[in-house]
């Protein structure tokens, strides 16, 4: 068997599938497993993965409408199946699965935007679930492909070999951190495309947090994010004014992860690097404003979730639309009035 897994979405949305692929893999061992990706951090992390063959790196946004189908012909008729993996409702995620040909392309029929998204182009279909976790989902994606009940929740996978684990300690010697020194990372950013910049807990905040982690625990603060959150780090730095914080530039997605393995605790916006910090078993501090936490909350790892649970909430799910307040008295309520306080007394449940 001969499948390819279509990833086009973010880091986040690849390492969910990640407990679906191990299980696949454990129920055909001898099968062809490849994946399709957009983002060059997805490719990373499917790269580690050994239940993969092969990773195949294509960006459609950059390289356009005809080289993107010249290269989609290239695929046509190698595959006996396909996985869209959930979440993927765009209409040009299911058109590029039915364009690659699979006789058996396993998608999820969603309860919003279904039809408008095309996604009656897969003939293996789940029905989404607002109960149900993007994992769960993704594995029974593949039970569905392949008939088969795996009656096995497994965690996240993202391997970072033993030089880069070697690499990120001697940074922490670098840094001056010490074993016994509690360290406490922060993601601060999100995803922007889709106005999901909304769903960032605000900069002055994470600072107002750092300030009382330092002042009551001497705590080592770590900031990490992409490259294009470099200013919104080195704000948050500059803010807290001590030589207490790091922010961490790292060459790419495995270096940073390797260093944010180190930390005793996550505290993170929803996010990819919430989902990396759950693959690596860390602690984590989840600031949730819109979005379903049934879908989204770090998997199999210990956490803590901050949110007002507003009676509005949630009010992102699934589609291509972008992310919109319908609140008359506060937009973005759910995240503007999340306190430090909240998040602090989250945070010190773990010491």
């Amino acid at each position: 068997m001969k499948i390819l897994v279509i990833t086009l979405s973010g880091i986040g949305d690849a390492l969910m599938f990640t407990p679906a692929l191990g299980l696949l893999r454990k129920s055909l061992p001898d099968a062809k497993i490849d994946a399709l990706v957009m983002y060059e951090g997805a490719k990373e992390i499917y790269e580690s993965n050994p239940n993969f063959n092969k990773v195949i790196h294509f960006n459609f946004l950059k390289e356009g409408a005809f080289k993107s189908l010249n290269f989609l012909f290239q695929l046509r008729k190698k595959y006996n199946a396909s996985i869209n993996v959930y979440p993927s409702n765009r209409k040009e995620y299911n058109l590029i699965s039915f364009l690659i040909g699979a006789k058996k392309r396993a998608g999820v029929a969603y309860l919003r935007k279904n039809r408008n998204n095309l996604n009656f182009l897969n003939n293996v279909r789940v029905l989404e679930n607002d109960d149900t976790h993007n994992v769960m989902t993704n594995i029974k994606l593949c039970e569905a492909l392949i008939g088969i009940k795996f009656n096995e929740e497994a965690p996240l996978e993202f391997h970072i070999n033993d030089e880069e684990k070697d690499k990120a300690e001697k940074h922490l010697i670098d840094f001056g951190i010490s074993d016994n020194e509690l360290v406490v990372g922060f993601h601060p950013g999100c995803a922007t495309l889709k106005n999901h910049v909304k769903r960032r807990w605000e900069p002055e905040k994470f600072a107002e947090l750092g300030k009382k982690l330092i002042k009551n625990y001497s705590a080592r603060i770590l900031i990490f994010g992409g490259p294009e959150e470099k200013e919104l780090k080195d704000q948050i730095s500059s803010l807290i004014n001590s030589d207490k914080v790091i922010v961490i530039n790292a060459e790419n997605l495995t270096k940073s992860s390797a260093i944010m393995k180190l930390c005793n605790i996550f505290v993170t916006n929803d996010s990819s690097q919430m989902h990396i910090a759950a693959a690596l078993g860390l602690k984590v501090v989840a600031i949730i404003g819109p979005t379903n936490q049934n879908y989204i909350h770090p998997w199999k790892t210990e956490h803590q979730i901050v949110s007002l649970n507003l009676d509005c909430s949630p009010c992102f799910f699934y589609s291509p639309k972008p992310l919109i307040c319908d609140r008359t008295d506060l937009q973005f309520k759910c995240i503007k009035e999340l306190t430090v306080d909240m998040v602090y007394s989250s945070t010190i449940k773990f010491l």
